[in-house]
Order: structure tokens, then C-alpha cells, then sequence
């Protein structure tokens, strides 16, 4: 069984096992999506990232 998660009336995230939520509607897995180190796509990602400025390089420096 995996965890998954669903939002109540004040989006607050609800934990269960179920695969649908109170409502019907269908719940959200709760875990991460796999790592694979032999990624084909890494290349593309990183390309749009850093054509849209959302590399964490290309970012402000955080204030302490």
C-alpha cells in the first residue's frame, strides 16, 4: 500500500491509503517520483531552466 493525499475544504493536505477521497474524487501519491542516474532527458530540463531563469545559480542570494 502507498500513502497517498488529498485536500480538505481549507486545502490542508489529509494522509491516507485510500485511492479515492471522501468526495469520490481520486487521490494523489504522496511519495516522490523515481531518480533514475541514467536520466536521457537531463540535458532538455536544465536547457529550459536556464532559459527561463530558474537555475538556483540564477538566482538572488538569500539575506541572512
Amino acid at each position: 500500500m502507498y500513502m497517498m493525499y488529498y485536500f480538505d475544504e481549507e486545502g490542508n493536505r489529509k494522509y491516507t491509503l485510500a485511492k479515492v477521497d471522501p468526495t469520490g474524487q481520486p487521490t494523489l501519491s504522496a511519495h516522490p517520483a523515481r531518480f533514475s542516474p541514467e536520466d536521457k532527458y537531463s540535458r532538455e530540463r536544465i536547457t529550459i531552466k536556464k532559459r527561463f531563469g530558474l537555475l538556483p545559480t540564477q538566482q538572488p542570494a538569500p539575506q541572512y
